[in-house]
């Protein structure tokens, strides 16, 4: 991530301002709009799953393997920061 400076402590702030320049910049141009792209992992899930999975669930999910990680490296950066862009996708979806 070019806008991390790793190895370094950041605050809050930093790394919301982080979470906000990955998913307002090369991650929409990579994949979309967030609620197409959360739709679309959202129909694949239902699928496999057999079960309905909303695009907001799966941002959810998405947040909770972040979470998941960070028990295991509980220092790796990346992981806070992802956590709050797909946090905030979520409540974006949800409240759309």
């Amino acid at each position: 991530m070019a806008g991390i400076r790793w190895g370094i402590q950041m605050d809050r702030g930093e790394i919301l301002d982080e979470a906000k320049r990955l998913t307002h910049g090369d991650r929409n141009k990579n994949y979309g709009k967030p609620l197409t792209n959360h739709q679309r992992i959202a129909g694949l899930w239902s699928i496999y799953l057999e079960q309905e999975i909303s695009p907001s669930q799966a941002a959810m999910c998405l947040a909770l393997v972040k979470v998941a990680r960070v028990i295991e490296t509980p220092d790796h950066l990346d992981s806070f920061v992802d956590g709050a862009a797909y946090f905030s996708i979520a409540g974006e979806i949800a409240t759309s």
